[in-house]
């Protein structure tokens, strides 16, 4: 996953346009304390805590929707706001014990010691940043899309032969570009840029084709209401089925913490936590047809 470091203009918007109907709209209540093994794991393992009795949660700044709503991951809105609550739960913090730290996506998986018990922030797992920071497990699984302008010629022709044929860019360093090289193997090597702004700047310039990114984000991007492209110009043009690709909560490497947070990762799913908050917050992207790469 990359991060898109501008401040995208009506991200409240989009919070209310990402809801769908049915099981999206339910509450998922948490109360105020939990018993369990995920929370007896956290007494097991207290002196690992960065600060004594809190949960420290890392996070960037700005963050985005639908990860997280109007810039405030203290507001228990977006998936991975509502996720860190519900998981706080069960590892027996209260809401009130929860702390937020900001640290930028690209130092979260340095090597060293760090300044927050775990960090949320759409990292997906891959073995090197494993070498030296450890993962939890999968909090959501990802896929990838492309992102064009719709007067490419990607837009109506993207069969597997057709996507080896065009010219895309994307952000060093990340999963989207690795599944350019990997998994599309384009004839044309893709341009490489230092940051997700400028291959998007590229992209509106027609210097390349078209980009890959993780699938909220580029329907996020492509939306009329980003304020990344003029309305009208771009579209996410389809999505490819999972690879395997994952966000997990990052820890200063083996931290005792990560076997709590996946017990705690293990009740949510037994008590269909996770399933509802992905349904609230990224149903939508269900939506997005699939291509194959």
């Amino acid at each position: 996953m990359r991060k898109l470091h501008t401040i995208l203009a009506s991200a409240s918007l989009a919070g209310s346009l990402l809801v769908t109907s049915g099981v999206a709209n339910a509450t998922v209540k948490h109360p105020a304390k939990a018993t369990s093994a995920a929370a007896a794991c956290v007494t097991a393992h207290a002196s690992s805590l960065h600060q004594a009795k809190t949960l420290t949660i890392a996070t960037d700044n700005p963050v985005y929707e639908p990860w997280f709503s109007k810039n405030k991951p203290t507001n228990g809105k977006g998936y991975e706001s509502a996720f860190a609550y519900a998981l706080a739960t069960e590892l027996g913090f209260t809401q009130k014990q929860v702390k937020w730290v900001t640290v930028p996506f690209d130092s979260s998986y340095q090597p060293g010691a760090k300044s927050f018990d775990f960090d949320l922030n759409e990292v997906s797992y891959t073995d090197a940043r494993a070498q030296v920071v450890s993962f939890s497990k999968s909090y959501y699984d990802v896929t990838q899309s492309i992102i064009a302008l719709k007067t490419n010629r990607i837009v109506k022709h993207h069969t597997q032969a057709d996507l080896k044929t065009y010219h895309y860019g994307d952000q060093i360093g990340t999963t989207g570009y690795d599944f350019i090289v990997n998994n599309l193997k384009p004839t044309a090597a893709p341009s490489v840029y230092n940051t997700l702004e400028d291959a998007v700047l590229a992209l509106k310039a027609k210097q390349i084709d078209a980009i890959v990114v993780d699938t909220p984000t580029g329907q996020y991007m492509a939306s009329d209401w980003s304020g990344e492209f003029a309305k009208g110009t771009a579209t996410q043009v389809g999505q490819f089925g999972a690879t395997g690709e994952h966000f997990g909560a990052l820890f200063q490497k083996d931290s005792p913490l990560v076997a709590c947070v996946n017990l705690g990762i293990d009740q949510l799913n037994a008590k269909k936590t996770i399933k509802a908050l992905q349904a609230k917050y990224l149903g939508i992207y269900n939506k997005v047809p699939k291509i194959k790469p």
